[in-house]
């Protein structure tokens, strides 16, 4: 080995140490060595990817499936996202604060409290989740319309939402229970409950959608009933799971149900933060998914293809930042603030290791990909232009969404929904309008302002997590 040979190697290996992720007047007491700590974070983490990751890849498989109905059935099905999401946009931040509020309790060691907190969020969960439910398929048409649908896509897509949303509550309940079980630190269960789920859909949908072994062809109402049954088997073993005795996460029909008000107090203030991020985000992905889909419906099919990697590559990132987001509020629960910031900068590693293996998949599948949802040419030939575009934003894209768990983990919702705001809910939508329609970048433009978008939340919450104030959150 030559002597630059030799100082990157030292260079690579300081990174990556654990000796140097904490400065030394930080240290509270003995840091895990590097074997030790990145031990403890994959363990957490390669669970949780591979469920996320399986959950993408059983959806890319569902948009395969319902591209055989045709291009505008695909299209019907991306229109059917953003709605969706607002939806569950409450939920979303419900669990955040579950994740967030049951990690600290892990780490103290309070198990009663944990408890309590998931017996609150699943009756909230009921009781809201009825409600929208209700909500959803009543005003389904005209959200599709709104939604940007178009004259052959706004039947399919108000008859594809209806259905999905009848699986709401199943898919709201399980999630909560699956965020309370990731906070505890039982990823591998979670990744069973949601690969087991995900596989069915799968399976139904090959079933339903064009009819097979004797089930009815239903086209893309099957697709729709796919997804309820895999909400319902989902639910179904993530509520078997708390009635395993030597659990952390359990629940008992003759434990009391009245709510515990400072666990209640808790997880209001930490869901309170998560809402308005939740908010902002969906009002700024559905802005920005209305400036596409006025784009017309090729634009819209070669965008969603786009999406597709993109949501492959965020669940890689997401499945990491479960793993920050439970070490942290772990170390935080245990009063370890310099725990805290290693698994956060462990975390940041891990995500930029992931994020080069997915640009080398990307640029190796490029010019492939895309035929395996789209026929028309002009389709594949815009979703491979956008390939270029997508192996630039991942390395900022991981980098973000693990800061931003990090900081979740310490209960520090409001800094995030503060960032979620500025760059999804107001620049995203903004530029991208500007650059798509006023620029005439057309398709392209809408995909730059993605890396405008990303680069600036990476800033944000960069910034935040180095100046140390999420450790001083207070639950």
């Amino acid at each position: 080995m030559n002597k630059s040979e030799n100082i990157l190697m030292r260079i690579i290996g300081r990174l990556f140490s654990t000796k140097y992720m904490v400065r030394r007047d930080k240290i509270i007491d003995t840091l895990p060595d590097s074997k030790e700590a990145y031990g403890g974070a994959v363990k957490l983490a390669v669970p949780a990817v591979i469920e996320m990751v399986g959950i993408a890849l059983m959806g890319l498989l569902d948009t395969i499936m319902v591209g055989v109905i045709g291009d505008h059935a695909v299209a019907a099905v991306g229109l059917t996202n953003q709605p969706r999401f607002i939806f569950f946009s409450f939920f979303f931040a419900l669990n955040i604060a579950v994740t967030a509020i049951i990690a600290r309790y892990k780490g103290a060691g309070n198990q009663s409290a944990a408890n309590a907190c998931l017996r609150i969020a699943l009756l909230i969960g009921v009781v809201i989740g009825s409600l929208l439910t209700l909500v959803s398929i009543l005003i389904a048409n005209p959200l599709m319309q709104f939604s940007g649908a178009q004259y052959d896509t706004i039947e399919p897509a108000t008859e594809f939402f209806r259905i999905t949303m009848y699986g709401f509550m199943f898919a709201v309940l399980s999630q909560t229970i699956c965020a309370a079980q990731r906070a505890a630190g039982n990823t591998r269960l979670t990744m069973i409950v949601n690969i087991v789920a995900n596989v069915a859909k799968v399976i139904f949908n090959f079933l339903l959608i064009q009819g097979r072994f004797g089930f009815p062809e239903m086209g893309i109402r099957g697709a729709g009933v796919s997804m309820v049954i895999a909400n319902v088997l989902a639910f179904t073993l993530a509520a078997a799971s708390l009635f395993y005795k030597g659990g952390f996460i359990k629940i008992s029909f003759r434990d009391s149900w009245k709510p515990d008000l400072t666990v209640f107090r808790s997880l209001i203030k930490v869901t309170s933060g998560s809402l308005v991020e939740q908010v902002g985000l969906r009002i700024g992905f559905f802005a920005y998914a209305l400036v596409i889909a006025n784009l017309g419906t090729n634009d819209f099919v070669a965008h969603q293809i786009g999406m597709q990697v993109m949501n492959i590559t965020f669940t890689f990132a997401d499945g990491i930042a479960v793993a920050s987001t439970a070490l942290v509020g772990q170390s935080l629960g245990k009063l370890r603030t310099d725990l805290a910031v290693m698994y956060g900068k462990i975390g940041l590693r891990l995500a930029l290791i992931a994020a080069g293996m997915l640009c080398v998949g990307v640029f190796l599948v490029r010019n492939r990909f895309p035929l395996l949802i789209a026929t028309d040419e002009t389709i594949v030939q815009t979703a491979t232009g956008l390939m270029t575009i997508i192996m630039i934003v991942m390395p900022i894209l991981v980098s973000q969404v693990v800061l931003g768990g990090t900081l979740r983990g310490s209960g520090d919702t409001k800094f995030v929904a503060v960032t979620m705001i500025l760059t999804v809910g107001l620049l995203r939508p903004l530029l991208g309008f500007l650059l798509t329609y006023t620029v005439g970048l057309g398709l392209i433009g809408a995909w730059l302002t993605i890396i405008i978008d990303q680069l600036a939340r990476l800033i944000m919450l960069g910034i935040r997590f180095l100046r140390g104030k999420w450790l001083l959150v207070k639950l």
